[in-house]
């Protein structure tokens, strides 16, 4: 029985699997053989989401397909992000690591701020601003379906406050790497904690330091904005019984949550990586077959997070967004805007204070 729940997520892996493999035949012709770079300048995770858009618009996906793309957004994405952990070495995450914890939480106030005056202005429910303003604050996708039950949001406001994050983040993952690039002048830890704090998703995170990485060469780049993000993430522990309490004060009953159903276990895979790497270092040093596998298991993680993005894109229904009214997605701009540049701002204060 369980072998064949788990072969029906088969077509939808392989899809996503297929579409990782054109997207990086394409780069390779485009920017090897039709540019005539010894390495493409160009980025498989960025061509993956793209092709994955035009496809998934373009023909209806078949049931079949659907429950393994799902399974892949989800669970394989997570272990392409515990992967990741492979390329930090002893405490390099701790550098960054400061930095980053006041960022987040400077950027999560303003926000929430921001959109708290914007309700009043737009009219727009208190429930689908809140589920805006989480997704936009701590992780996105994952943020807004813990916090809907504990504020008793309708099934209508959570699907509007996911589109509304899955359009920015699109926008933000796509345009940030070159913008971050331009802006912070190539700056590793500058770029790294910009991507880390101002992109909505965990997944959107990842494929932008993966696009920036793939871009200019920089796998720092990726590590710190994963770091940032998963640090990010766990705010969700603080925020959700905030917003509990926020939204359900003064009334005689309060939504149950469960910081064990919300905490985002991904992340202690994650960091037991970097103990798994920085322990075979320690025991196998520069040992060939333990660099070999270090090699292997960063590639697979790029495999995975670049199948994640063809299946983010192959679900992206360009229609439902479109058709989904106007006011919410001010908002998303907005609380996307505010972030970006309460980030920027905080960066440039930071380096004024301590250069």
């Amino acid at each position: 029985m369980k072998f064949k729940k788990y072969l029906v997520l088969l077509p939808g892996i392989i899809l996503a699997f297929v579409l990782y493999t054109l997207s990086q035949g394409f780069n390779n012709i485009i920017g090897i053989e039709l540019l005539g770079y010894e390495k493409s300048p160009l980025s498989t995770a960025m061509i993956a989401i793209l092709l994955g858009m035009l496809f998934g618009n373009i023909f209806q996906i078949r049931e079949s397909f659907l429950r393994g793309l799902d399974f892949t957004q989800r669970h394989i994405l997570k272990i392409g992000i515990i992967c990741l952990g492979i390329q930090l070495k002893p405490f390099e995450f701790l550098e960054f690591g400061a930095i980053a914890i006041p960022l987040i939480i400077i950027c999560i106030i303003s926000v929430l701020i921001v959109i708290k005056l914007l309700i009043k202005q737009l009219k727009i429910p208190t429930r689908m601003a809140y589920l805006i303003s989480i997704g936009s604050t701590v992780c996105g996708t994952t943020a807004i379906i813990a916090t809907a039950p504990v504020i008793g949001a309708k099934k209508n406001e959570v699907s509007y406050a996911i589109a509304n994050i899955t359009l920015f983040g699109i926008l933000s993952m796509l345009i940030y790497p070159y913008f971050a690039d331009f802006y912070f002048e190539g700056e590793p830890l500058l770029i790294g904690l910009f991507l880390g704090t101002s992109i909505h998703e965990t997944s959107q995170v990842a494929a932008a330091g993966l696009i920036y990485d793939q871009q200019f060469n920089s796998p720092e780049t990726l590590n710190i904005a994963t770091v940032t993000k998963l640090i990010r993430n766990t705010f969700l522990i603080i925020m959700i019984p905030l917003f509990a309490f926020l939204y359900n004060r003064g009334k005689t009953t309060e939504k149950k949550y469960s910081i064990i159903d919300i905490f985002p276990y991904f992340v202690l895979g994650f960091a037991a990586m970097i103990i798994f790497r920085n322990l075979g270092d320690l025991i196998y040093s520069n040992n060939y077959k333990w660099l070999f596998a270090i090699e292997g298991i960063k590639l697979s993680s790029k495999i995975f997070l670049t199948m994640a993005m063809a299946a983010i894109g192959l679900s992206t229904n360009l229609k439902e967004i479109k058709n989904m009214g106007y006011k919410p997605f001010i908002v998303g701009f907005i609380g996307m805007a505010t972030v970006g540049i309460v980030c920027i701002t905080t960066i440039e204060l930071y380096l004024i204070y301590f250069n």
